[in-house]
């Protein structure tokens, strides 16, 4: 069995009270940016409908996101493995999410939020990721082989989607209908998806198979593809109840995605120890017993 090697517990606790205030804050100022967008008509005045819509439904999947971020981060307080695992996944979608957002919307007054969204993130992820991934691989095998194998055929589909798209107009020299639609130069879902998500999923997919420590990151890939796929599901739901562009069979498509993505992350979270080894380790070693004078 792999050993997991854990901080004191005055420097976890430390770092914990951190990561809960700065959970909290993301958490905050994530819901009043979504819920703006959603309700108010400013955030998103200067984008095209399908643009604006598509940001709403990425507004969605962020409301979704901060109940895990929050359940998440009141489990990891208490020393949870696995919910340290769903919080980084959850992160890791708002850290996606925050990027679009702060790079492909006209400058408005939820900027600065989405700025401080962005370095409140960053730091969280920096000082969260070595111990949250500080989980054993070599066991939960069927878990981690299934959640490979979705994490490496949802990178290739994705990949093969936008490519599909991309190529065709990079040969003809004409200008993507999605970006026509959407308002927009480049799209940049594209760009982080095939320079780092997609690439990433399908290495950290094959990885986790392996069961090579990297694998650790399988579990909040699959956590980041749920909440992920169902912001995309909602933004097409908005997409087909606002006109007759759009259909329903492509959120069908993305709704299988999130089911498998779901079944996974859900496997292998059961899979996953709540503690870590060596604490486990040690708390079931019996003591020996007190010497009385």
């Amino acid at each position: 069995m792999t050993t997991v090697r854990t901080l004191p517990a005055t420097s976890r606790r430390q770092q914990g009270s951190w990561l809960t205030v700065a959970s909290l804050a993301i958490a905050g100022l994530v819901a009043m940016a979504s819920l703006l967008g959603l309700f108010a008509d400013w955030p998103y005045q200067f984008e095209t409908e399908n643009w604006a819509l598509q940001a709403q439904g990425q507004d969605v999947g962020n409301l979704l996101a901060v109940v895990v971020l929050l359940v998440a981060t009141i489990r990891m307080r208490a020393g949870s493995v696995r919910a340290a695992q769903v919080w980084v996944g959850a992160q890791f979608y708002l850290l996606y999410a925050y990027l679009v957002y702060a790079f492909a919307l006209h400058l408005g007054r939820l900027f600065l939020v989405y700025v401080a969204v962005l370095s409140l993130i960053a730091f969280s992820l920096i000082a969260a990721l070595p111990a949250a991934l500080r989980v054993p691989t070599t066991g939960r095998v069927r878990a981690r082989r299934f959640g490979g194998a979705v994490l490496i055929g949802t990178g290739a589909l994705f990949a093969l989607l936008w490519l599909s798209e991309l190529v065709p107009a990079l040969v003809s020299g004409e200008v993507p209908a999605s970006l026509e639609l959407a308002g927009l130069i480049v799209n940049p879902v594209h760009v982080i998806d095939l320079s780092v998500v997609l690439p990433g999923m399908i290495v950290v997919g094959v990885l986790g198979i392996r069961g090579t420590p990297t694998g650790a990151l399988t579990l909040p890939l699959l956590v980041f593809s749920t909440l992920m796929g169902l912001s995309i599901v909602a933004a097409m739901i908005l997409i087909t109840a606002a006109g007759p562009v759009g259909s329903v069979i492509p959120a069908i498509l993305v709704g299988v995605v999130v089911a498998v993505s779901l079944a996974a992350a859900a496997g292998l979270f059961h899979e996953t120890p709540e503690r870590p080894v060596a604490e486990a380790s040690a708390a079931a070693r019996p003591r020996p017993p007190r010497s009385r004078r």
